[in-house]
Formats: structure tokens, sequence, C-alpha cells
């Protein structure tokens, strides 16, 4: 592992290989669902963490969902902003602010290949929280062009590395 940038750490928290708990979906245009994933936050010695995210069904092992991506910080602040890309053909850029062990993200931009599956996702807010366990809980809502700001995902991962 390459050595943890100084700027990182407010988040440095987050560095390691996550293992879903629990990880369930919902919104009230698709039925319920459960998945399974595993997130990756790496140093690269930059003052920002390499990402990468992938999710696979409970049962048949099929892959699902797949992001790439980076989150960095602003030397000498607790400013963050994430780009991530993902394999449906969005990609967005969240900005917010880490706090002591939570970390909140909202959508600047979010972007989409010209066929993408409709509805459009218009924007995305996120909550990191490393809980008192050592669990890491990330809480997702979405809005979509048909469908105003919802919760969509919740996931409980468990450090593995």
């Amino acid at each position: 592992m390459a050595k943890v940038h100084e700027a990182l750490k407010p988040i440095q928290w987050l560095i390691g290989t996550w293992e879903s708990v629990t990880a369930k979906g919902s919104f009230p245009t698709i039925k319920d669902f459960s998945y399974n994933e595993v997130i990756k936050f790496l140093s690269i010695g930059q003052p920002l963490l390499n990402y990468e995210a992938h999710s696979r069904h409970p049962e048949s092992g099929a892959p699902m969902h797949l992001e790439r991506g980076f989150l960095r910080i602003k030397p000498g602040t607790s400013q963050v902003a994430f780009m991530v890309a993902h394999n449906f053909g969005l990609a967005v850029l969240e900005e917010g602010e880490a706090t002591d062990h939570e970390l909140n993200l909202t959508s600047k931009s979010v972007e989409r290949m010209s066929f993408a599956k409709d509805p459009a996702v218009k924007a995305i807010r996120k909550r990191y929280c490393l809980n008192a366990d050592g669990t890491l809980e990330i809480q997702t809502d979405m809005e979509t062009d048909t469908t105003p700001m919802t919760n969509h995902l919740r996931v409980v991962y468990k450090r593995t590395d």
C-alpha cells in the first residue's frame, strides 16, 4: 500500500477493503432487492483515494453493478469531491464535507450516455458513516426524472483487510 498523503487524514478511516454484511435496495419504481458488495478505497500517495466497487446477486453471484472513481480532498480542508463512473452509463461528480467518521456528499453533476436506460438519474445524495462497532454504513438517496429524492440503498460493511 502506498504511503497515505497528509491531506487524507480526515478521510483515512475509509481506506481498506469493505465487504457488505447487509445490502438492500428499494425505490418506488422497482421491486425491493438485496445484493452482496465489495468496495475498496486505496491510497496511491496523492491527496485522493482510488475507489472501486462491485456488487453481485446474492444467490446467483451474477455481476450487478460496477463503479470506479476517485475520492479527492482539498488539502488543508475537509472539502471532498467524489468522481464515479458506473457501468450502466452514468458519471457522477459529488461534493461535500468530511467530519469525524462521517462523509456527506451531494451530486454537482450527473451525466449519462445517450442510450442509458430510463428513467434518468437527476441527483444523488450519499452519507458514509463509520459506526462505533467499526462497521461502515452507506446510505444513498436518488432522484430521477420521475421520482423525487428518495432513499435507494442502505448498506453496512465490515472491513476485510
